[in-house]
């Protein structure tokens, strides 16, 4: 039977003191904090079809125009 990463990381855990410990849970925080957030598709799906047409085409032209190439002043 293999362990879990869950496992191992309660393993050496259990191996440090508990400033060390404190240490990793404010860790773990801090990236379950950096967590990107948002919302499911399925809550979005009511939305489709709602950007009139004249909008859509607008929004290619300006992504064909500027985003379709290359900045070489970087």
């Amino acid at each position: 039977m293999s362990t879990t990463t869950k496992d191992r990381l309660l393993e050496q855990l259990d191996l440090l003191p508990d400033e060390l410990q404190r240490r990793v849970l404010d860790f773990a925080e801090a990236l379950a904090l950096s967590l990107p957030k948002g919302v499911p598709g399925a809550n979005l799906i009511k939305f489709a079809g709602t950007i009139p047409e004249h909008d859509l085409e607008l929004m290619r032209e300006a992504i064909a125009r500027d985003c379709e190439r290359v900045d070489n002043g970087w």
